[in-house]
């Protein structure tokens, strides 16, 4: 298999994540790509008509893109540990919506920054993703803990990918106020071997 990635994408770090948990990352070569919305770089449009990564390249089908469904394929060849079975699936791939969306939130704001001419920038709309993030953040503080206690899983990947991307990305913002839970539970997570091999870069 090939995957197209960033080692600056929470959702690539997502993926890489998956590949070491499940041990499937000697399986797969990695190419590197990058770009945006404005400027699509390297990326892999003729794998991903919608100009995002990851994208992984298989021998057996056409190639699979989005996220979640990378992970999704990914823990099915390893035998579905991270996809628990119902009722407590509802709940993981809840949670690793809300960390995707506060991955997106968070690339929406940078985009802002980098991508549009200084003149054309809307600060309200920026707080606006902001909002979003600290809502979510709020959310899992509030309701997800004890799932965050729980077996590993996809949705925890998802948060601890997040909130690893608002650190390398914004580190102005203080996510961590008012939310002990979630900041204890970030710094055990982030020393698994598989977050620590997959630190964001670029």
């Amino acid at each position: 298999m090939l995957l197209y990635h960033s080692p600056a994408s929470p959702f690539g770090r997502k993926v890489m994540v998956v590949l070491h948990e499940t041990g499937l990352l000697p399986g797969v070569e990695l190419e590197a790509a990058g770009g945006n919305p404005v400027a699509p770089g390297t990326m892999p449009v003729t794998r991903n008509p919608l100009g995002k990564i990851p994208v992984l390249e298989r021998d057996d089908g056409p190639a699979l893109y989005d996220s979640r469904v990378i992970c999704r394929y990914l823990d099915d060849l390893a035998g579905g540990r991270l996809y628990p079975e119902k009722p407590r699936l509802w709940e993981t791939l809840t949670l690793e919506a809300t960390g995707d969306g506060i991955m997106e939130a968070a690339i929406l704001m940078l985009y802002e920054e980098r991508t549009r001419p200084e003149e054309l920038r809307f600060a309200p709309w920026v707080e606006g993703q902001w909002a979003k993030i600290a809502r979510a953040l709020d959310a899992v503080e509030a309701r997800w803990l004890a799932h965050l206690a729980g077996p590993l899983d996809a949705g925890q990947i998802a948060v601890g990918c997040a909130l690893g991307y608002v650190d390398f990305r914004l580190p102005a913002r203080d996510w961590r106020a008012g939310r002990p839970g979630l900041t204890a539970w970030a710094a055990r997570f982030a020393e698994r071997p598989a977050m620590q091999a997959t630190r964001p870069v670029g």
